[in-house]
């Protein structure tokens, strides 16, 4: 899936100049917690939620300590007061606004997402702005995925299942080790595993594949022999 698979196409925008208390009533209104601020159609900065955190108006801007002062740049002061004391969603707003394409990868924006910290990207296509994902944008695109209809064929489940477990080489187990068998949607594994971490993540593997009712495990925990143990070898005589 992609960013424009998921992606909110009806964007609520302010610009600039936009005064601060129309922000906060259209954030009220659309119940959402940012709004891109753009200019003929180019995202230019954000407003979120975290950039009116602390507002005179609400007794919550922060009072720097009269030492920290003593240290302190007069430029990055003056910024700061901006920021809180602004009356314009460009006097607030956040301007290092990272965007994606249509065709961004929904693992490349999830990456996004949670490196940075933000809860909602902008989409833009040649500059302009055409949509927003946001984390419950994802949300919705997996309650998608988790609805998709199921499928009735053994073989089929048995193949997706059988390819799940090769992409992930690092945890599966090795084809000699497990067999799996798929029988009126019932996935029976069988075989040995080598942790519990190991037979947990075959198990939602199995799961996670459509058409799946039911997992049986019938896998062995793994015991590395010992290396000293050679049963035919003769038995020390009496010193």
């Amino acid at each position: 899936m992609q960013a424009s698979d998921i992606m909110t196409h009806d964007v609520v925008t302010v610009s600039a100049d936009t005064p601060l208390d129309e922000v906060v009533r259209l954030m009220l209104m659309h119940r959402i917690s940012a709004l891109p601020v753009a200019e003929e159609g180019a995202v230019v900065g954000i407003v979120s939620e975290g950039d009116l955190l602390r507002r005179p108006e609400t007794g919550t801007e922060r009072r720097p300590r009269h030492w920290l002062q003593l240290f302190g740049s007069s430029e990055a002061d003056a910024a700061d007061y901006v920021r809180t004391h602004g009356v314009t969603a460009g006097d607030v707003m956040t301007t290092d606004v990272v965007s994606v394409a249509e065709t961004t990868p929904l693992e490349t924006v999830a990456t996004l997402l949670e490196s940075r910290r933000i809860k909602r990207v902008p989409v833009v296509r040649e500059g302009k702005l055409v949509g927003i994902v946001s984390r419950a944008d994802l949300l919705r695109g997996l309650a998608c995925k988790l609805g998709t209809p199921r499928q009735d064929s053994d073989s089929g489940i048995r193949i997706s299942l059988l390819a799940e477990l090769k992409a992930h080489p690092s945890w599966a187990p090795l084809p000699a080790e497990t067999s799996v068998l798929v029988q009126d949607g019932v996935v029976h594994y069988w075989g040995y595993v080598r942790s519990a971490a190991q037979r947990k993540a075959m198990i939602v593997a199995a799961e996670r594949i459509a058409g799946v009712r039911r997992v049986v495990d019938h896998m062995l925990q793994w015991v590395e022999p010992d290396p000293m143990y050679r049963p035919n070898w003769p038995s020390p005589g009496r010193p």
